[in-house]
């Protein structure tokens, strides 16, 4: 299990918001965007349901990633 020690108990910055949307928005799982940011993913959803960002998947791959085809 991963130690989340580096931004715990501490107040979120508004650049980590505005990292959290940015992330949302380009559909990076919770637990990455916890890892990228140093908190839990609980406190990632907390967070994301406080400022009304959704983390709900869009319809596309994780990182914008396009299916191959032959």
């Amino acid at each position: 299990m991963a130690k989340y020690i580096r931004n715990s108990g501490k107040q979120w910055t508004s650049s980590e918001v505005r990292e959290l949307k940015l992330l949302a928005i380009h559909n990076t799982p919770t637990r990455v965007i916890g890892l990228k940011l140093g908190r839990t993913p609980g406190s990632v959803y907390t967070k994301a349901s406080s400022e009304r960002i959704s983390l709900n998947p869009v319809n596309k791959s994780p990182y914008n990633r396009k299916k191959f085809t032959n």
